[in-house]
Parts: structure tokens; C-alpha cells; sequence
């Protein structure tokens, strides 16, 4: 199946534990990024930054990915799938907008029909692994459930998503904290887990950095 996205919605601190979401709040603190005004907050992006490749180049040490659940709205359906919100750690500290601006969101190439997970949706797995070095071991960097999560059907609705659309569009539904912090690394791995049907999507992506010029 070919979809081509022509709206791309990245939501933010979407926790549904408030816990949670003052944890990830803190965790970027300690970078420098400012709270945010409300939550959850939409981020409108390029749609041309979704891409399925092995790779994405980013300028400068400073980013790292999330991994985070994938809704497109395409031909009167909804799917659900697995991205990487790769941000631009420094820049947020200036600009959470142009941060997730600036660089590429790798996504999956599987989709699962939202109306086939439905009544199961918050059981579903997500995790991540990161290479901290080129040729490192694999760490877990994120483990969690869509429970995690504001209901995507609200997520959904707040990116103002909608199956009869005559264009695709898609939302990147939000995050969990990472363990041992937010940080760079050389690879990123992902995987979305329904444990029910023992069924998986996966995707992983090396990180070129390229020199900051100045």
C-alpha cells in the first residue's frame, strides 16, 4: 500500500500519568527546554521528514530518538504504527517547535488496522534500545504500554485527524521517559508488541552526524 502524507502532526507531552509527564517535563528541564504552555500540545511538521530508510543524517551530537505510536488516517481508515520522534536536543532548548522541526521521523513500514487493536489498544508494547557507540551493545532505552498514553482517540481528535479526509495525514501520539536519561546515541531500535497475537513492528535506524559549521 502507497500513502502519501500530506499532514504531519507531532503531539507532545501526551502522559497520561501526571507523574509521568512532570518526570519527562524535569528530564528535558535538565537540558534546558522550558515547560510547556499546556498539555497536550500539537506540533505541525513537514510530512517530508517521515521517511522509512536505515539511516537519517542530523547536525551536531545533540539528538536522540523516542519511540512513540503512529497514527495515519488514509481511504476512510485508521492505522496504527510505530515512529521515532527524533528531536534536536539542543535546539529544543531554544525552540521545542523547531526542534521537532528539524529532523527526520523514521517510521515503520508495517501498519496495523486501529479497528483490528481497538479493544486491546492499551495492552500494546512499546520499547526502545539504543547503541550508545558505534558497534556498542544494544540498552533499553524505553519500555511501556499505550496505557502510558492519553487515549489516541483523543490524541486523534486533538490533531483533528479524520478517516473521510481526502488526503492522508498522520499524528506521532507522544512518549514515555527514558531510562538513564535523555541522550544521544549511534543507532536507535524500536518495536510496537501486541502480545496477544504475539505480532510485532519493528524498525531501527543508524544516526550520520554531520559537523555543526560556524
Amino acid at each position: 500500500m502507497s500513502i502519501d502524507v500530506r499532514d504531519l502532526t507531532v503531539a507532545g507531552w501526551t502522559g497520561r500519568d501526571p507523574e509521568a509527564i512532570r518526570h519527562h517535563i524535569d528530564e528535558l528541564a535538565a537540558l534546558g527546554v522550558a515547560p510547556p504552555s499546556a498539555v497536550p500540545l500539537y506540533y505541525r511538521c513537514a510530512a517530508d521528514q517521515l521517511t522509512q530508510a536505515a539511516e537519517i543524517e542530523v547536525v551536531g551530537e545533540g539528538t536522540s530518538g523516542e519511540v512513540e505510536p503512529f497514527i495515519v488516517s488514509h481511504a476512510g481508515e485508521f492505522y496504527l504504527g510505530l515512529a521515532s520522534d527524533h528531536t534536536d536536543r539542543e535546539l529544543e532548548a531554544h525552540s521545542v517547535a523547531l526542534s521537532k522541526q528539524i529532523c527526520a521521523k523514521p517510521v515503520a513500514r508495517d501498519l496495523w488496522r486501529l479497528s483490528e487493536v481497538a479493544n486491546r489498544l492499551e495492552s500494546l508494547e512499546l520499547r526502545s534500545w539504543i547503541q550508545e557507540k558505534p558497534e556498542a551493545e544494544w540498552t533499553l532505552y524505553q519500555e511501556g504500554t499505550i496505557a502510558s498514553i492519553r487515549p489516541l482517540q483523543q490524541l486523534i481528535d486533538g490533531a483533528g485527524l479524520t478517516s473521510s479526509a481526502r488526503n492522508a495525514a498522520a499524528v506521532l501520539c507522544g512518549t514515555f521517559g527514558a531510562i538513564g536519561g535523555v541522550r544521544p546515541a549511534a543507532a536507535f531500535r524500536m518495536e510496537l508488541r501486541d502480545p496477544e497475537l504475539d505480532r510485532t513492528i519493528a524498525h531501527r535506524y543508524q544516526i550520520r552526524t554531520l559537523p555543526i559549521v560556524s
